[in-house]
């Protein structure tokens, strides 16, 4: 799905359940595969031959904007903005629970966790400074739905699974999170919004838009993905449910 394309950077909303690129397991159907199909060698090659033009990814089960450079100069200009934190960045995702305060910056450092070293964790004194900013936009709740919430999450810095992590340590996990989620077991809840909340499958995180500037004209320009249908049906149905 091409946002943007001209003769420094491509844009794209990543559809979720696809690798950004090959890795251990996960040689095809990635969307450096695409890229390279589509582009050839219309690439940069700072990243190497299994990364050309990948300047940031996101998660596998994790859909939205991310900007992709054609040549080595755009690939160093957007870098060095992603190293300076000066990309603006937005996700949305649903939690359980409702946030406390429902408002506010999440500022706890973040580096591998010493349990498993694929995952990352909250480490306040190992850790590199992670800073998330997060706005609660809805909650869904009825007797017969768990409360969950509909959040905004603005990105300072950009850790390995950052919003993920920091959810998890405020104890409202991402809705749909097999690595840092808690399996959850309801006594009173709507069947049907439970089958739709277990068939979701993968962690309810979109990268809802990215700002940057322009890494030939150096103006700003801003992008906005729109939600996979799955995340959207299921945000219709808890707000069905909570009525």
């Amino acid at each position: 799905d091409i946002l943007y394309d001209d003769e420094d950077i491509i844009v794209i909303n990543k559809s979720p359940g696809v690798v950004v690129h090959p890795g251990a397991g996960n040689y095809e159907n990635t969307i450096v595969n695409g890229l390279l199909f589509e582009y050839q060698n219309n690439l940069s090659s700072i990243g190497g031959k299994l990364r050309p033009g990948i300047v940031h990814r996101i998660d596998k089960d994790t859909s939205g904007v991310i900007v992709i450079a054609k040549n080595d100069a755009a690939h160093i200009h957007l870098s060095k903005q992603f190293s300076s934190h000066t990309i603006k960045r937005k996700y949305e995702a649903l939690v359980w629970g409702s946030l406390k305060p429902q408002k506010g910056k999440i500022t706890e450092r973040i580096s591998r966790s010493v349990k498993n070293r694929q995952l990352m964790a909250v480490r306040k004194e190992k850790g590199k400074i992670a800073i998330t900013n997060y706005k609660t936009i809805e909650i869904f709740q009825n007797q017969f739905l768990p409360k969950i919430s509909l959040i905004e999450c603005q990105l300072e810095t950009g850790r390995t699974h950052q919003i993920r992590v920091h959810m998890n340590f405020k104890g409202n996990p991402i809705l749909g999170d097999k690595s840092y989620g808690k399996t959850k077991k309801f006594k009173k809840i709507d069947k049907i919004l439970e089958n739709h909340i277990n068939s979701f499958g993968r962690q309810a995180l979109h990268a809802k838009n990215l700002g940057f500037l322009h890494p030939r004209t150096n103006n700003e320009i801003f992008f906005e993905a729109k939600r996979p249908k799955d995340f959207n049906s299921l945000i219709k149905n808890l707000k069905k449910a909570s009525i």
